[in-house]
């Protein structure tokens, strides 16, 4: 094992460069942030303009369960890598990386598949959607490792270039599936494009992934891995539940609805579905060169978040209603609704996600798992119990509820780590 942190450490870099190179990471994450919220919104409106309600609504179904299956990849393939290998010697890096790509390759394909199997067996309107997704998912998976990978090696201008293929490759492939007007159509325009995305970042990095090694990488990296896995799949998982539920209790519009007030603060959505990205490795870093301002960077980053997140909401709010139905179309009305719930729990999960980078970059795996855990039951608790109580508003209000209530959680479990960080030093972090 390579030390790398230690009590005493003290940064090599005089402070005024180190801040600027931590400026610069952050900017380049923030517009790999903004270019990565613009295809998904851009995905989004596209298909509710064209498609309707119900429809969005089959679209938003197919939409979570990939976030399912990105969380199980992320857990498995590219968290540790993140927390492990990054600002480690060029090398290092690009082994991990071969491994960790090939993992996420790996696991699109065998998801992949058996969403292509239910897809064919489903049938109706939700079949041709999911079976279009386990097609996609390899594409799509490996796209998202690659941006892991890129912000581990502090090349952000790399993932942001990546992105920026992606939504270039987005635009043609959005024209022909308007022209065949189907869901399944819309997926695949969005996992080919991904895909192409995919195949530039093995010109990027010059790494072929090393799907061979997908059982050694999981095997060197079970200590984090696994309880990310189930730490990711208990957070997207309770959204697909949520979902479902509300699908089953309310309708299918009202899944659409609930996706069409997303829409609106995508950009912030889009930030906390790929927090990580940044957060966690300048986290590490902070806590390698600086570790007692850890607990003061996690504030600054999750303070950020939600206040910009209200000041976007209330800027929502103000919206003309015209402009809202040019955006959003038949879906405007339903979504408009619950602009103040979604708003207060994007909020919330913004403040959250800082202590949440927090206890990633200190691998207390096993306290993040608890938080998750708790955030997630409280999520679908929160989702369902409203739904049946007052429908899709009452659902909306309930999320936002447990969105901060998760928060709260998070912080403290952030500050006992920190506090026993303090007692009982933890001399080394292992990159290799």
């Amino acid at each position: 094992m390579t030390p790398m942190t230690t009590e005493g450490e003290k940064p090599t870099a005089p402070a005024g460069s180190a801040r600027r190179a931590l400026a610069g990471r952050l900017s380049w994450g923030l517009a790999d942030q903004a270019a990565s919220s613009v295809s998904n919104f851009a995905v989004g409106i596209y298909v509710a303009r064209s498609l309707g309600v119900t429809a969005f609504g089959v679209f938003s179904l197919a939409w979570v369960t990939y976030g399912v299956v990105l969380n199980v990849s992320r857990g498995l393939a590219t968290d540790p890598l993140v927390v492990r290998f990054s600002g480690v010697p060029d090398g290092s890096w690009r082994g991990a990386t071969a491994r960790s790509t090939g993992t996420a390759l790996g696991v699109g394909t065998a998801i992949g598949a058996v969403c292509l199997v239910a897809g064919l067996g489903l049938g109706g309107r939700l079949g041709p959607a999911f079976a279009a997704l386990g097609v996609m998912l390899p594409g799509l998976l490996l796209q998202d490792a690659w941006r892991f990978s890129f912000f581990a090696a502090g090349a952000g201008r790399k993932a942001f270039v990546n992105d920026v293929v992606w939504g270039v490759a987005l635009v043609p492939a959005l024209v022909v599936a308007a022209r065949v007007g189907s869901v399944a159509a819309f997926v695949l325009a969005w996992g080919a494009s991904a895909t192409v995305a995919a195949g530039y970042g093995c010109v990027q990095s010059g790494i072929r992934p090393r799907t061979s090694e997908a059982r050694g990488w999981l095997r060197e990296q079970r200590d984090l891995g696994y309880r990310y896995l189930v730490e990711n799949v208990s957070l997207s998982g309770a959204s697909q539940l949520r979902a479902y539920g509300l699908g089953a209790i309310v309708g299918v519009g009202a899944v659409g609805a609930v996706r069409g007030a997303e829409l609106l603060l995508g950009p912030f959505l889009a930030v906390l579905m790929g927090l990580s990205l940044v957060t966690v490795p300048e986290a590490a870093r902070v806590l390698r060169q600086a570790p007692h301002q850890l607990g003061r960077f996690c504030l600054l980053l999750g303070g950020g978040q939600a206040a910009g997140a209200l000041m976007w909401g209330a800027a929502l709010l103000l919206m003309p209603g015209r402009l809202g139905e040019l955006v959003l179309g038949g879906v405007w009305h339903s979504a408009s609704e619950l602009i103040v719930p979604i708003t207060l729990g994007v909020a919330g999960a913004g403040l959250g996600t800082g202590a949440a980078a927090g206890l990633r970059a200190l691998g207390a795996a096993r306290r993040s798992l608890r938080c998750q855990l708790f955030a997630s039951a409280c999520y679908v608790g929160g989702g369902l119990g409203g739904a049946a109580a007052a429908g899709t508003v009452g659902s909306a209000w309930g999320v936002a509820a447990a969105t901060v209530s998760g928060s709260a959680v998070w912080w403290l479990q952030l500050r006992s780590a920190l506090r026993e960080r303090h007692r009982d030093p933890i001399p080394e972090v292992r990159t290799s």
